[in-house]
Parts: C-alpha cells; sequence; structure tokens
C-alpha cells in the first residue's frame, strides 16, 4: 500500500448541501439517521407529471448566499459555491499560489434550470426581457467557474461532464494534477440542480423513476426485490485535495486520502451499463492505489435504485472485490444527485473511512436474491476500515471508481 500513500491526496476540506442537510454535519447526521430527503412536490407544475417526488435541497442556496450574488447564479452554481466556501474553511482556506491552485467541477447538465427559465421567458415577453446572465449562468462550467473565481485558482478550472459520474470523474481529474505536478490543492467534486417538469418527464418516459408518488420516502430502494428506479435528486458535494507534502507542511490533519482512481468507458450502450467496463474501473482504482481486493472493507455503491443497473454493479463488485466489502447505498436517503452523486458517495465513503461508521441502506427491506453482497441495512455499522472504494457509472457508459485510505 506504500504507493498509493504516497502518492495519493490528503483531503482536508469537505462541503456539501443535499436534501438531508445544508451542510457537510447536518448531511452526514441525516445519513447515520437513515433519514429520507426525498419529498412530493406540491408545486402547480408538477400536478400532471407521471412522478411528482424528488429529492429537494433542504436549505434554499440563494438564502445562503445572499440575493445579489444568487441572482447571477443557476441554481446548481449557487450550490457549488455553498458547499465550496465550507469545504474551503473546512481546510482551514490554505495559503496557497493562485497558480497551484485548481478547480475541478463535475456536473451533468449544468444550468439547465436557467436555459429552460430563459426560453420560456423569450416566447412569451421577448428578446429584450432576457437576462445578461443568461449564458454564464446556463454553462455547464459555471460552477467551476463560479468557484475559481471565488478563491482565485489560476492553476485550471475544469468540468467533466460524464453524466451521473461527472463527480467522480472531477476528484479522478484533481487527483491527477496533483500526482503530474500541475497543483498543490485541488477544489473537486460535483453539482446538479435540475429538479423541472422536464427532466422529471424524460427520465420517467425512459422508465427509469420510481413511481411510488404515495410514498415519497419508501421509494428509493437500491438493492431491494422490490425496487422500481431512481428519485432525482439536486445539491453539491466538494472537498479539497492536496499534495502530502503541502498539507503537512502547513499542519493540516486529512480526513482521509484518496489513494487512486479508476475511468473507464463501456463503448456498449447509450443508457445501459456493461460489467466489464465497472470491473475494469474498480481494478484501475486498486492498481493506482497500490491496494488489492481483501484491502477493501467498504464499498460505497452506485446503486441508484434501478431494477436492471443494481444488478449489473453488484455482479461487479462481486468480481472484482469479492463478498466481504460491507456495502451502502447512500442514495436510498439522498435521491440521485446525477453530476453530483460521485461526489456524494466520494464524501460519504471519506467520512465512513474517518468515523469508522457505514451508514445503512434505507428501504431495504427483502435483499434482491440476486444480490450476493454484504450490504449494511438497519443501523449504521461500526468497525475500522483500511481502505474503501466509491463507484459512480452514468448514461453513455462512464465508469469512475475512486479508493481511499485512512489519514492515520
Amino acid at each position: 500500500m506504500l504507493n498509493g500513500v504516497q502518492t495519493g491526496a490528503a483531503i482536508t476540506g469537505l462541503g456539501a448541501t443535499t436534501p438531508l442537510g445544508g451542510d457537510v454535519a447536518s448531511t452526514w447526521a441525516g445519513l447515520l439517521a437513515g433519514r429520507s430527503g426525498i419529498t412530493l412536490i406540491e408545486e402547480e407544475w408538477a400536478e400532471n407529471l407521471p412522478v411528482r417526488i424528488a429529492g429537494r435541497l433542504q436549505v434554499d442556496p440563494a438564502e445562503v448566499l445572499g440575493r445579489v450574488t444568487a441572482r447571477r447564479l443557476d441554481r446548481c452554481q449557487q450550490a457549488a459555491l455553498v458547499a465550496a466556501r465550507e469545504a474551503w474553511a473546512d481546510a482551514g482556506a490554505p495559503e496557497v499560489e493562485p497558480e497551484r491552485l485548481a478547480v475541478v467541477i463535475g456536473t451533468g447538465v449544468g444550468g439547465a434550470l436557467t436555459m429552460l427559465a430563459q426560453d420560456d421567458l423569450l416566447e412569451t415577453s421577448g428578446a429584450r426581457k432576457i437576462s445578461p446572465y443568461t449564458i454564464p449562468m446556463l454553462m455547464p462550467n459555471g460552477p467551476a467557474a463560479a468557484v475559481s473565481i471565488e478563491f482565485g485558482a489560476k492553476g485550471g478550472a475544469h468540468t467533466p461532464v460524464s453524466a451521473c459520474a461527472s463527480g467522480a470523474e472531477a476528484i479522478a481529474l484533481a487527483l491527477d494534477l496533483i500526482r503530474l505536478g500541475r497543483a498543490d490543492v485541488v477544489i473537486a467534486g460535483g453539482a446538479e440542480a435540475c429538479v423541472h417538469p422536464l427532466t422529471l418527464a424524460g427520465f420517467a418516459q425512459a422508465r427509469a423513476l420510481s413511481s411510488r408518488n404515495d410514498a415519497p420516502e419508501e421509494a428509493s430502494r437500491p438493492f431491494d426485490a422490490d425496487r422500481d428506479g431512481f428519485i432525482l435528486g439536486e445539491g453539491a458535494a466538494l472537498m479539497v485535495l492536496e499534495r502530502r507534502e503541502f498539507a503537512a507542511a502547513r499542519r493540516a490533519r486529512p480526513h482521509a486520502v484518496l489513494a487512486g482512481a479508476g475511468v473507464t468507458s463501456d463503448a456498449h450502450h447509450i443508457t445501459g451499463a456493461d460489467s466489464a467496463g465497472q470491473k475494469r474501473a474498480i481494478r484501475l482504482a486498486l492498481n493506482s492505489a497500490d491496494l488489492t481486493p481483501e484491502d477493501v472493507g467498504h464499498v460505497n455503491a452506485h446503486a441508484t435504485s434501478t431494477p436492471s443497473g443494481d444488478l449489473t454493479e453488484a455482479q461487479s463488485i462481486t468480481e472484482a472485490l469479492g463478498t466481504h466489502p460491507a456495502v451502502t447505498a447512500v442514495k436510498s436517503m439522498t435521491g440521485h444527485l446525477c453530476g453530483a452523486a460521485g461526489a456524494m458517495g466520494a464524501l460519504a465513503t471519506t467520512l465512513a473511512l474517518r468515523d469508522g461508521t457505514i451508514p445503512a441502506t434505507l428501504n431495504l427491506t427483502q435483499q434482491d436474491p440476486k444480490v450476493d453482497l454484504d450490504i449494511v441495512t438497519g443501523h449504521p455499522r461500526q468497525g475500522r476500515w483500511t481502505a474503501g472504494i466509491a463507484n459512480s457509472f452514468g448514461f453513455g457508459g462512464h465508469n469512475a471508481s475512486l479508493a481511499f485510505i485512512t489519514a492515520d
């Protein structure tokens, strides 16, 4: 494991805003309490939709940022900035040369809410009513740009756009930047806010969403025999990653270490998953971190609660790692944060290793008999695990696995 330890990145700061809370502490408390962040959408625009449930932000980021700042940012940019400020403060606001500070924030669709709202305004009121901030608000690189401006990061502002693997790919790219010597500190993660009639209707037509409108809190059921689809969610999760020598020199205390990453593509099907690509991502992450399957005690599964997706991932985990790791699926509580999902999984894995506590998977009442995994249910599991894997897979065949180890 020495190579992974020496070349990994120290995770010194964490930030989040999710359907469970407006910061890391409340989100983590919600995960450990087994609390669902899925609610019924009560606005009039959702009345005739086939799916009327979602995981919406517990705290409106506009209220945190203030009216002047918020009005110039799309909701996903707002969420990213809130999470970034928390992560930076948690890291102790490291003093780093601007040219050695980078930002990598992934997203699935970027400023979709702005684009759709401004298009409606264009059709009803004409071109002169369009906001002059429309383009900066709708562009997918908006979250990375806003965060880089906030902290004066001149070492690059990058935006992986790889569907639901975006946040994890962002963190993998951050590790590459540090390993290649291009940055000492990187703010990385994912942000998404696209709860809208169009996205809900589109996913519903693809039969990807759960239709349990009468039981929102029970709708997301990863690995359960009665699962029927995922729940669309919104949020942001970011972390501050540092070159280990840089963190040690300023006496920072890491939460954990990102030791390796594996990124692959299936070239198989636009929406269907391929176990071979997922297994290769996991194995690449292990190799990158100088870990063996036996070293891994915990897996934060992608586990969206779709009938076929969960089975494919279960097969991938079993064949790449075995059946011994303790597996959890936080989407059972947060819903699917799309472009932020991989970063949310990375954050939860980091905290699980740091605190020696794995959140239980919610709503798993009858495990699918085809899933041969040790899934944590009922109550959080206490223990000490040296290493953990966080999986993320996205439409288009994007696969990203991140390998974490304890900072001890």
